[in-house]
């Protein structure tokens, strides 16, 4: 007859074969939260801007095969269900892709392209522009020199 540390073990390691544990963690983990959660403060609104960030990281995070934080993600900041299609997000972003591989994560896209540095010695500069926040302030960042001197 198995004892019941056995019986844990075996169950263990069958949720983990099959995937659930993670997955059961992360929905536990979750609802902990949610618990926790004071209704008395409520949660921003789902901006734009906020839209299309939570959606290049779902992306990323589905990609890297991390959709037990994805479904955290989704749950929680409201993001629809149904993933953006990719090329409204390019458009959205004024972006391009310079790969026809469009099965990498436009946030790796958008890394490179900060990564290598602006052509011609121009400096890459984000300005911050929200409609969370009065559009008064633009930050400008300019990026570090690399060992390469570029």
């Amino acid at each position: 007859m198995a004892t019941v540390t056995e019986l844990k073990a075996v169950l263990k390691d069958t949720l983990e074969k099959r995937g659930v544990l993670g997955h059961l963690k992360a929905r536990i983990r979750a609802e902990v939260f949610n618990a926790l959660d004071d209704d008395r403060e409520p949660r921003p609104s789902l901006s734009h801007e906020n839209l299309l960030i939570n959606e290049l990281i779902r992306e990323y995070l589905e990609f890297n095969k991390y959709k037990y934080t994805a479904s955290v993600l989704i749950a929680e900041s409201g993001q629809p269900v149904v993933p953006l299609d990719r090329q409204f997000l390019i458009r959205e972003l004024n972006a391009f892709e310079e790969s026809k591989d469009n099965s990498i994560p436009l946030l790796y896209g958008i890394l490179a392209h900060f990564l290598r540095g602006p052509p011609d010695g121009a400096q890459n500069v984000l300005l911050t522009e929200s409609t969370l926040h009065p559009a008064s302030k633009h930050v400008s960042w300019k990026p570090s020199r690399r060992p390469d001197g570029r």
